[in-house]
């Protein structure tokens, strides 16, 4: 029986963008079978990494974690595909990347819990919400791709 598909956000934050990571990234999350279909490049002013880490505000950390993510550009993309926000979690590993499975992107290439490389939506509906704050529907592309039939078993 075939999954529900869903889209996720993720961000390549600025390190793995200075580190040259955003194409073995983006490699590793499309091997899983995930569709890109949205993704810019944007270096986030204060205001959106406000509204953006939200949830944190009032948190010891809250200040670091904006300093950072403004602090260089990044890359924003929107995932789809059954399960996704799962997939996409499961690649990107523990936040700690010293807790991170090998395989993962942050157990193979991340280092520092500060400075982890991605961001990845946590659930379904904090997705719609994050991909709300980064893209209008219209940069949202719908296609399919011949290789879909091979990803996923039809119902």
């Amino acid at each position: 029986m075939a999954s529900t598909v869903e889209q996720t956000l993720v961000l390549v934050k600025p390190d793995g963008v200075q580190r040259g990571l955003i194409g073995p990234i983006f490699t590793r999350l499309e091997g899983r079978g995930l569709r890109i279909v949205a993704m810019k490049m944007l270096h986030m002013d204060d205001k959106m990494a406000r509204g953006h880490y939200a949830v944190h505000e009032g948190k010891p950390f809250f200040k670091g974690l904006v300093e950072f993510i403004t602090s260089g550009p990044i890359v924003a993309m929107v995932l789809e595909g059954p399960r996704a926000v799962e997939l996409v979690r499961n690649a990107m590993g523990a936040t700690d990347p010293a807790k991170a499975a090998p395989g993962t992107i942050r157990g193979d290439w991340g280092v520092d819990i500060g400075m982890n490389l991605v961001h990845g939506s946590d659930s379904a509906a904090n997705a719609r919400h994050e991909i709300d704050h980064f893209f209008d529907r219209s940069e949202i592309v719908d296609y399919e791709r011949d290789i879909d039939k091979w990803i996923v078993e039809a119902a």
